[in-house]
Order: structure tokens, then sequence, then C-alpha cells
């Protein structure tokens, strides 16, 4: 598979499954279908039988296979799944829940093999130096072997980069715990200051919390367990590089930021810095078809993997039936996959900058919970009307007159959604009595709004601010003062950044400002706080005015006195619920509620036309005007200047309409057609008229003019 190829594949062997009998007819039905990368789960519990012994033997045939029938692997790495012998050996190992207890090893739901602990974590604590030295011997063993393989892409490590909340609280841990601590606050006075603990004398006197609530000792262990296990994860790679410095280093995670960064450590831009190829699962059966979800999944990828290729990583290729997060919920809503589901959730990722696309199976699992889900093929591997949509997608992505098109990049937006970790984590605390927190909904409104008005937003951080002119601050309610200081700089270079409200409430230690807005940004935003509410229990009907129009917020209310801005919005008593300002070269929105967190929620038309207004307000120019419902699209730049036009159908109908180009990207001519029928697109100036298929796309390239 040359440099310029799209790898497309799935993960195959998973030890279980499938039976050895089907190997060599498998291989060579893939490599007919054009599959050109398998994706092996390399478990160590079933390669290690004894101490000092290993059966290589499935593993070795494999690789041959692939060879055999052009097929490259990617190793993942399944430190993850023990060997039963190491924990009788060695119980110590094992991780530590809050109350002492030890983790055992049970059966793998995506491999009904042993060895498995909980979720992504596995069974054995790395902190531990003993159980660093067994899985580094393992790995040495697993990487000498292979590693001048001719099918070998690179290493899969640490799969779907997220762990449990639950673990580790082993005595290696508290002392890493301690000594992150110590290189934090410097010496223990400052930590019984910042912790309200005040009669510490020892380090060793200092333990991590059992349960959370919003004080900094839970924010620091929550933070601190995030920081160790990227730690770990780094010491894979080195690792591995050291053994092998020719192959690449690949991982994906869950796209998870939005949701599970704060519990379980699901930060894509931790997981994606160190690795060479990042990627991402994500099934629409168990998130959901709604097309905004699978695009904010691309996106958070794509601006975490930073200019790295990335891959849809893991991606849905047959039904789900009896995981709990489909119960309930109709069987068209990815449940049960149809050969168009799969081509509408591939375009999809490809037109968000995906270039390598695996299915979680090639054939389904014959056993545990997790039987008959997600693969193209049938339970005994023959081919079905699912996997002839995949081998047509993978043979078209891999022909040599679709080289310019994988060459196109996605444009950037013109606003980003600046996602503050330290927000997340304290609103995870704040409702850790079992309330559903607020922080993810919030964002993923606000990234609605703009995508259901066909506006971009990129995910970003504030490590990439500077790339963007406007910035969009969903439930801001904890920001530290670092972070702070860094937006009012930015703000001050030209930015224009709209905040929701209660932006910076609580600072560093968790601790609320005595002037709102905290940190001086009430000087930023011109206005400050004159009255606030928290009740997000009763603010489902909370209403504000905005441009004649009655907008929906939630959570809380925070009315405003102004200093030197300007009223632009009223709640129905006619207090302040929206001020703009200047300030310096830049400018500002505060809106002292939550519109974006109302929108996840109702889907108001009100609200949808407020986030179209506030992008008008910002001076943004969607890139893509389209007239009918159910249809989105995207732009990739070519390195000549030439455009890529990707417009999708989500509908099951055909759709007519009319696509309407930016006046801000200049003038461009249709060219080549990479995908759909060039005699229903018409141009006239910059406008197409265009005819989708159902659940289908066109792809076309724009020359400029």
């Amino acid at each position: 598979m040359s440099q310029t190829a799209i790898p497309y594949g799935s993960v195959y062997f998973r030890k279980s499954n499938p039976p050895k009998a089907d190997w060599e007819r498998d291989y060579k039905v893939a490599s007919e279908d054009g599959m050109n990368a398998f994706r092996h789960w390399f478990l160590w519990g079933a390669i290690e039988i004894s101490p000092g012994e290993y059966d290589w033997s499935d593993y070795d045939a494999q690789l041959d296979l692939a060879a055999e029938q052009g097929i490259r692997t990617i190793i993942a790495e399944m430190i993850t799944s023990v060997p039963e012998w190491l924990l009788k050996l060695e119980p110590d190992l094992a991780y530590t829940l809050a109350d002492g207890t030890k983790v055992k090893t049970r059966m793998g739901v995506s491999t009904a093999t042993g060895g498995f602990g909980n979720g992504s974590s596995g069974v054995i604590c790395l902190d531990h130096p003993k159980a660093k030295q067994y899985a580094t011997h393992f790995l040495t063993q697993l990487v000498n072997r292979y590693k001048d393989h001719p099918s070998l892409i690179g290493y899969d490590i640490w799969n779907e980069c997220n762990y449990s909340p639950h673990i580790c609280y082993c005595d290696h841990t508290k002392e890493k715990f301690r000594a992150w601590l110590a290189r934090k606050y410097g010496d223990l006075h400052t930590l019984n200051q910042s912790w309200r603990r005040y009669s510490y004398t020892d380090w060793k006197q200092v333990d991590p919390p059992a349960e959370l609530a919003p004080y900094p000792e839970h924010e620091d262990w929550l933070q601190f367990r995030k920081d160790n296990f990227y730690e770990q994860m780094q010491w894979r790679i080195d690792l591995i590089r050291s053994l092998d410095p020719d192959h690449a280093i690949i991982a994906h995670g869950i796209a998870g930021s939005i949701s599970h960064m704060a519990t379980m450590g699901a930060d894509d831009w931790a997981a994606a810095a160190g690795v060479d190829i990042y990627g991402f699962t994500w099934v629409a059966s168990r998130k959901g078809s709604e097309p905004w979800k699978q695009w904010h999944a691309v996106d958070v990828t794509r601006s975490a993997a930073n200019g790295k290729v990335f891959w849809h990583a893991e991606a849905q290729g047959g039904p789900l039936w009896l995981q709990p997060q489909v119960i309930g919920r109709p069987k068209e809503d990815g449940r049960v996959t149809t050969p168009e589901d799969i081509r509408v959730w591939q375009m999809t990722s490809f037109a968000g900058g995906a270039r390598g696309m695996f299915f979680p199976r090639w054939r389904p699992l014959l056993d545990g919970p997790l039987f008959g889900a997600f693969g193209p093929y049938a339970m005994d591997g023959a081919r079905t009307d699912r996997s002839e949509m995949a081998a047509f997608i993978a043979k078209w992505a891999n022909r040599e007159e679709q080289r310019a098109l994988w060459e196109a990049i996605p444009v950037k937006a013109d606003i980003g959604l600046l996602v503050l970790p330290e927000s997340q984590i304290f609103d995870q605390l704040l409702h850790s009595d079992g309330h559903q927190p607020i922080y993810s909904q919030a964002m993923w409104g606000a990234y609605q709004g703009f995508f259901d008005n066909h506006i971009q937003a990129d995910w970003i951080t504030m490590a990439q601010i500077d790339q963007y002119k406007v910035i969009y601050l969903a439930y801001p309610l904890r920001i530290n003062q670092a972070n702070a200081m860094r937006l009012i700089a930015w703000i001050e270079q030209g930015g224009t950044l709209i905040s929701e409200g209660c932006p910076a409430y609580f600072g560093d230690l968790g601790r609320v400002g005595t002037v709102q807005p905290n940190y001086g940004l009430d000087q930023v935003f011109g206005a400050q706080e004159s009255e606030v509410e928290f009740m997000p229990d009763l603010f489902h009907d909370l209403i504000f005015g905005w441009n004649g129009n009655r907008i929906e917020g939630a959570a809380y209310r925070q009315v405003y006195s102004p200093l030197h801005g300007i009223v632009k919005g009223r709640y129905p008593d006619g207090k302040p619920a929206v001020i703009e300002n200047d300030y310096k070269s830049g400018k500002t929105l505060l809106i002292g509620s939550l519109p974006s967190e109302a929108y996840y929620r109702s889907k108001s038309e009100a609200n949808r036309a407020f986030f179209s207004e506030l992008a008008f307000w910002a001076n943004i120019e969607p890139h893509i005007h389209i007239e009918a419902d159910g249809v989105h699209g995207r732009i990739s730049k070519a390195p000549n200047d030439d455009i890529v036009l990707w417009i999708i159908n989500y509908s099951e109908d055909d759709v007519h309409t009319t696509i309407k180009l930016s006046f801000i990207l200049g003038d461009f001519k249709l060219g080549h057609v990479y995908w759909g029928d060039s005699s229903t697109i018409v141009q006239q100036d910059q406008q197409l008229s265009v005819h989708i298929r159902g659940k289908d796309a066109i792809v076309v390239q724009m020359h400029k003019a």
C-alpha cells in the first residue's frame, strides 16, 4: 500500500473469532473486495500462555496471509489483556478501587477471551514498577518478532484512549499523585492552603479523594489521573519507537473530549499529540444517526490531529442488537445498518478529512454480548449487500484518479468552539450527586446551532485560538486565571468573543470571584453582574430578547449593569441580558444564559435563527449556502487552490437543491466529478443545481476561475 493510498479494511482477528478454518478464504475475499489493511488485537493474555512461553502461531498466520494477499497489517497491542497466571503470581499488580478491592480479570466483551478488566484501562496498574517490567518484556517480544515483517504498517496503542473512572488507588499511584502535587504546589504548606486542609504535616498523609465534589483536591485528582495515563501512553510510544523507529505509531480514541474528558480521560488532543496517525471510533448505533453527531466526532478528531493524518478507525458496518445504548430506539436510528447507511457515514468522515476507513469487525463475533455486531460481512464470512457497498467504496477510494481528491484538506472554520477542560471538570464535580451535567449538552447545542445553519464551527483548545478570529464560549462557568488572561490578550489583538453567561464565575481553586465577570473580564465585556440565579431544574422556559425575537436560555440567569457596553437584549422584566462591547482592537458579546443548552433540548426555530444571527453579527459568511433541509456540505482546498465540494444528503429521499458558494471563496468553475452523476450537476455563476439520491453524496472538483 503506497503512502498515498487510503487504508481501507477492518479489525479482523480477535483470537476467539473468526474461526481458523475460514482465515484463508476471508483474506482472499477481502483482497478481492478492495480491502488493503487489517488490524488485529495482539492479546498479551492469549499469547504469553505461561511465564516466558509465547504462542504466536495464530498471529504469525495473520501476517503471512496478509503478505500473500497484498493486505497490510496494523498490530494493536493489547497489554490491557493480561495473562491469568500473572495476577495469581503477582496479585498486587491489579488495579485497586477506592474501597481497597482489587480488580479481577473477566471476559472481554469484544473478544470473548479472558484477561480483561474495566474497559480500556485493563487489569494491572502500570504505576507499579513490576507491572511495567512485565508489560515491557511482552511489548519487546512483540515488536522484535514482527518489526521486519513485509505486511506491517505500524502499531495501534491503548485501544480507544480512555480509562475507567474508578481506578487506581494503589500505593504506587498514591505516591505518584503526591509527587504530582509536589510539582504543582512546591511545598506542603502551599498545598494545605490551596486545599484548605491546613494540618497535613507529611506528604504521606495526603491521599486521593474517594468521592467527587467541587473542591480543589477533587479537581487535582481528576487532572492527575489524566496526566498520569497519558504519561503511560507516552511510555508505550517511547518503548515501541526505541525498538522499531521505521513503522508508524497509531492510536484512536472515542471522540469523547466533549463528554468524557473529565472522568475517563478521553482527551483527543492529548492522545493525538505523540502518535504519527490518529483516529476515532464512531458507530451510529450507540450514538444516534443525526448527522451533527458524527460530524462533531469527525471535527473533534480533525482538530486534535492538528494536521496529522487521521482515520475513522472503527466505523459501523453492521447491526447492533442488545446493547443498552440501543434499547428503546427505532431500528432506523443506526441499529440495523443498510448499505446506504455505510455510504453516507463514510462520505461524512471522508468529507471531514479522514484518510483511512476501518470497520470494528470484518465479520461479526460469534459469541458474547456483541455477537453479530458491526461487521459488513455475514456471520459465516459471506458477502452481503453491506459488504458490496464497502467493496465499492474501497475500490473507489484507491483509484489512481482519486489522488487529487485526497490531497485536498478541509478548510478551517471561521468560528472556534473553545474546549475548556477545567469547565468540564468543574461541571462534573458540581453534578457529582447524580444530576445531569450541563457542559456537554451546552457544547453540543452550540455546535448544532451553527451546524443547522450550514455554518462550520471547529472545536479548538487554548493552544489553537490564534488561528481563529471568532470564538464561541459555551458554558464558561469555570475558567482558570491563566486562560482568562490568554483570552483577554487575544481579544485585545482583534479577536471577537461570543460568551454565554457567567464566564469565569468560578476561578482558580474553584472559588467564586467577588466581581463578575471575574479576572477583569467585566472590563472586557463592558458590564458587571447585578443579579444571578442558578436553577437548572426550573429554567427550562427562561427567555431573553434579541432583535425582537424571544430566545430560550437555560440553567442560569445572569443580569448585567452596563459599564461601557451596550445593551442588545433584555429579559422579559426589562433587565439587561445581552451586552455588546468594543474592547481595544476586539469586540465581545455577553449572553446571560445558555442558549446552547436550550437548543440542544428544544431545537426551537428561534434559537436556530439566533445562531445564524450571531454569525452575521461576527461578520461570518458561511462557506456554502444550501436550500434543502437534511443536506450538508463541506469544502476542502487542494494545493493548487482548487476546491473540492462535498455535498451529502442525509434524508431517505432523493433531493434536488441549489448549492451556492460564498463570494469570499472567489470564482470557480465545475471540474471533475469524483462521486455522483455528472449529468445531474449544472453550474450557473457560483451556484450549482444538483440532484442527490437518498443517503448519498456528490463530490466535485471546482477549478479556480
